[in-house]
C-alpha cells in the first residue's frame, strides 16, 4: 500500500473509501448506510474541485493506507461497524493534517457521520 502524502492523495483514498463503502453497504441489504456514503462521495468529489487552488506542496506525514484497510466480505451488523470505525479512524487522523479549511471540514463531517454508525 502507499502512503497518503499529499491532499491530492487523501482526497483520492476518501473518495475512493466512500465508494467501495457505498458499494459494500449495498451488498449487505443497508440502503441508508449505502446512500450517505453515495452523498459523503459526491461532496468530497466537490470539495477536491473547489480547492485545487488552494493545494500547498507541503508534504503530509504519518498516514498509510495500510492503516485504513476495510474488511469487505464480513456484511454482518458487526462488520459494518468495524468498516464505519475504520473509516471514522481515516477522517479522524487525516482531517488535522489538512491545510485548505472547507477540506479538512468536510473530513470532519464524513468522520462524524461515519463515528454516529459505530
Amino acid at each position: 500500500m502507499s502512503s497518503l502524502n499529499t491532499f491530492g492523495a487523501i482526497l483520492t483514498y476518501a473518495i475512493a473509501l466512500e465508494s467501495r463503502l457505498r458499494d459494500y453497504y449495498t451488498a449487505a441489504g443497508n440502503p441508508e448506510r449505502a446512500a450517505a456514503a453515495e452523498s459523503r462521495c459526491t461532496k468530497l468529489e466537490r470539495v477536491r474541485r473547489q480547492n485545487v487552488v488552494e493545494i500547498t506542496l507541503e508534504p503530509i506525514e504519518g498516514l498509510d493506507e495500510a492503516n485504513y484497510a476495510l474488511n469487505l466480505e464480513d456484511t454482518s451488523p458487526e462488520g459494518q461497524r468495524a468498516a464505519a470505525q475504520i473509516a471514522a479512524r481515516f477522517y479522524q487522523d487525516c482531517a488535522p493534517k489538512i491545510n485548505a479549511k472547507e477540506a479538512q471540514r468536510a473530513l470532519e463531517r464524513c468522520g462524524r457521520d461515519h463515528q454516529e454508525q459505530v
